[in-house]
């Protein structure tokens, strides 16, 4: 990827926190790389080279600074635009591909050679998939370190390194110190929340619009999955290696998570899916200009600058809601998704902590304290248990009822990728081509499962009213149309029109 220097340049000078995550600033004199917002004295020209990736920077045997953590800047938002090879490999990267499968894992699930794949990730970022796979583990490695009390052993193999020896080089080479030292600033703290409980702050460009954020999760949380509550959204979460829980709280600058694992090796795939769900490594300003050119939409971004695209964790568990809220209110869905739960949820002693505790990752006690509160979360349905489901279970016509079914079986068989990585094309023509499912449906997935932020819904009934409050043309046809003004970013036009309506 090229990198103008001029224009890089100027936004390292100004301390820009907008590029944070588009580029890094390596700074050789020093032999440190830095985000463009570090606050430090800006360097001088002859002594700067600039980056895509922090692998990149790594692999020009640079370290990360110690005063602006470029590691825990947010991501390229480039990552959730763009649909090709390098976007869908970069997404995977994150969620932990590499880690448990290696790059020919990675490889095969884009459909690709290893050596094509290192080659276009090499002139795009700089470095290999093992490069930044690596610069991602000794991030892991950073957050369980200073946040929790797990030995330097733990830590090595929970990040995803295979020794611990290249454990301790790896944290040596990027952040220019050992292991312990990096413990020894959190001081005697003990980790906050007990074993298996992490917190971290998980950082975004400004602004924020948080109060749209959770109103629109609220509104459609579902009872003991997932619940919104004194600015915290906390839920259920289904990672590769096992079960976890996520509160997420917006503050100013970051958004304060506090992640509960059964296994500490989910913890990238798990701060990935968090950073997704909420949509925190958007340009809120790029989005909000290209929206505010249009005088319909510009009082409302006027108004509520930063509004996000909330996503998902879970690309079965998005399809599954869009198919039951099909030509129902968002409340009518809720009731019968929760059926639907309570038909998969098996029934057992409320006492045998140590069954369900083991399935959640936690101790009995948690598990009880957290009943006593009213905390306790559940986990969502998976495709193979809706599968196994009687019909009277899903409460609904029968027509819908297979419609369910085609898409579970779509997906346990493998015949429809809707994780994050997933070809989005090729999802949403699997998707069309299954009985019952139609452009809304489809292009619904497309926007919250895969991250479309481009995706449109012109017959949505609230898309229409929200068109007319707005002056704007609420026929299909003639909406769709019009929407062409708001590309990229059709998707953040979508959610506006629903909250104008």
């Amino acid at each position: 990827m090229e990198l103008d220097f001029e224009r890089c340049y100027r936004a390292v000078d100004s301390r820009d926190q907008r590029f944070d995550g588009w580029f890094y600033t390596g700074v050789t004199s020093t032999g440190i790389y830095c985000r463009p917002s570090c606050p430090a004295m800006t360097p001088k020209r002859q002594n700067v080279r600039f980056f895509p990736s922090a692998a990149a920077a790594q692999g020009a045997g640079l370290r990360a600074c110690r005063r602006c953590r470029p590691d825990a800047a947010p991501g390229s938002p480039q990552w959730d635009v763009r649909a090709d090879v390098v976007g869908r490999a970069m997404r995977l990267i994150a969620d932990g591909v590499v880690d448990r499968d290696g790059v020919p894992g990675l490889a095969a699930r884009l459909g690709y050679t290893e050596r094509h794949l290192h080659r276009m990730l090499r002139a795009e970022m700089g470095a290999g998939p093992l490069a930044l796979a690596r610069a991602q583990r000794a991030q892991t490695a950073r957050i369980l370190i200073e946040t929790t009390g797990l030995g330097m052993a733990e830590i090595a193999f929970a990040a995803g390194f295979g020794s611990v020896r290249q454990f301790n080089d790896t944290v040596r080479e990027v952040y220019g110190t050992a292991p312990s030292e990096l413990r020894a600033t959190r001081g005697s703290r003990p980790a906050a929340g007990g074993a298996g409980t992490i917190t971290l702050r998980l950082a975004y460009r400004p602004p924020l619009h948080a109060a749209a954020l959770l109103d629109f999760l609220a509104v459609r949380a579902l009872p003991g999955v997932e619940q919104v509550r004194d600015g915290t959204y906390r839920r259920w979460l289904r990672l590769p290696h096992g079960v976890g829980e996520a509160a997420l709280t917006p503050a100013d600058g970051h958004v304060a998570a506090t992640l509960r694992l059964a296994d500490m090796r989910d913890l990238a795939p798990a701060v990935a899916r968090c950073r997704r769900l909420l949509d925190l490594d958007a340009d809120p300003v790029a989005i909000d200009e290209t929206l505010a050119a249009d005088a319909a939409l510009a009082p409302a971004v006027a108004a509520e600058p930063g509004i996000r695209l909330p996503r998902a964790v879970d690309g079965f568990e998005m399809a599954l809601r869009a198919i039951i809220g099909q030509q129902v209110s968002v409340r009518a869905a809720r009731t019968t998704l929760t059926r639907l739960l309570q038909a998969t949820t098996p029934t057992a002693d409320p006492d045998d902590h140590e069954v369900v505790a083991t399935e959640r990752g936690v101790s009995g006690q948690q598990l009880h304290d957290q009943r006593e509160h009213g905390r306790e979360l559940r986990r969502f349905v998976s495709a193979e248990e809706v599968l196994r489901l009687p019909d009277e279970a899903f409460g609904m016509p029968g027509v819908r009822r297979e419609t369910i079914r085609g898409l579970a079986r779509a997906v346990a068989d493998g015949e429809l990728d809707l994780d994050p990585g997933g070809d989005r094309e090729e999802a949403v023509r699997r998707l069309t081509a299954l009985p019952g499912i139609g452009a809304w449906t489809a292009g619904y997935v497309a926007m919250r499962a895969l991250g479309d932020p481009d995706a449109f819904l012109p017959t949505d009934l609230a898309v229409r009213r929200g068109a007319t409050a707005l002056g704007l043309p609420d026929d299909p046809k003639t909406l769709d149309a019009y929407a062409d003004r708001w590309r990229p970013w059709r998707s953040y036009a979508v959610i506006r029109l629903w909250r104008a309506a």
